[in-house]
């Protein structure tokens, strides 16, 4: 397995559309060669949430992971979500994203168990044959308490310690098991790197972490790669003060309806960044109520992100 440091920030970005809806691949060179510019930064996630990924066709995936690892000169690694429901569709799914460039995957649950929970080494066996068929490093991505498709301790600490993961994504969302868990996964996998991706509670769980992959690094890099810092360093005033900072994008972003409406504000504030021309998404996410640009557009600005000078 090669070896890929993501201890650090690593924005999972938001894949732009032009207004008829096709992938706009000249926003996208945009977006990653500016992310890719800033020290700290030390990898991009694609098709995942943030990235509508779900919502492309196979060619346009492929297509899209090409584009962000042009985008960065091939000099970060390109992680790719694996989504498709089925192990032996997802197994393939991973051996496209190797074709197409990807460094890494980041294997989401089969969605059936969402709803319905998964039977008992389900999961383990999805990365083992998902690894052994394509070869290519996984992230292991803890979903919400919420959720029945979160993954109890011991089937976290099993799949962490199979082959081919290097990486934790964590989001459970539920501070108890946070504050329980991380600590134990820490010590049984020392060298498994965890990553917040807590876009809503990031104060909370900086401090026991290698880093972040959160949708939030696209739009906001600099601050939050000084938040890690700051958690890394026990500093809590500080890390507090970059927390409050940037706590009306935190609102405007993900404290709506739905975390899915965070896709659609990302890419508003984007706009207001520079980055990119208008905020597109693809059914089934829709436009964001009348006037909610201009309140992330206001919060952008009162946390002081402002335009990126070096639009490529």
């Amino acid at each position: 397995m090669q070896n890929i440091d993501l201890r650090g920030l690593v924005p999972a970005p938001v894949t732009p559309f032009t207004q008829d809806g096709a992938v706009d691949h000249a926003a996208i060179q945009r977006l990653g060669s500016w992310l890719g510019s800033i020290p700290g930064v030390k990898g991009l996630v694609v098709l995942g949430h943030a990235g509508e990924g779900t919502f492309l066709s196979q060619d346009e995936q492929a297509a899209v992971i090409d584009s962000f690892k042009k985008s960065v000169d091939g000099k970060l690694p390109i992680i790719a979500g694996i989504t498709l429901e089925g192990t032996q569709v997802a197994v393939e799914e991973a051996r496209r994203a190797v074709k197409a460039g990807a460094s890494a995957g980041l294997v989401y649950p089969s969605h059936g168990w969402l709803r319905f929970g998964y039977q008992k080494g389900a999961p383990q066996d999805r990365y083992r044959a998902i690894y052994e068929g394509s070869g290519l490093p996984l992230i292991l991505f803890q979903y919400p308490d919420a959720t029945k498709a979160t993954y109890n301790l011991e089937t976290q600490l099993e799949i962490a310690a199979q082959p081919g993961v290097f990486a934790m994504k964590n989001g459970v969302r539920n501070m108890k098991r946070w504050d329980t868990e991380i600590p134990v996964i820490r010590r049984e996998n020392p060298d498994l790197q965890i990553l917040t991706c807590h876009d809503e509670y990031l104060l909370h769980t900086m401090f026991d972490v290698d880093g972040a992959l959160v949708g939030y690094g696209g739009i906001a890099p600099e601050p939050l790669i000084e938040l890690i810092a700051a958690g890394k360093a026990k500093d809590y005033a500080r890390a507090r003060a970059i927390h409050d900072q940037l706590l009306p994008v935190t609102r405007s972003v993900y404290h709506r309806g739905s975390h899915m409406e965070g896709t659609v504000a990302l890419k508003h504030a984007l706009v207001e960044r520079g980055i990119l021309d208008h905020a597109t998404v693809r059914s089934p996410l829709l436009p964001l109520e009348a006037g909610a640009d201009l309140e992330i557009t206001a919060a952008v600005r009162s946390a002081g992100l402002g335009r990126v000078t070096n639009r490529q």
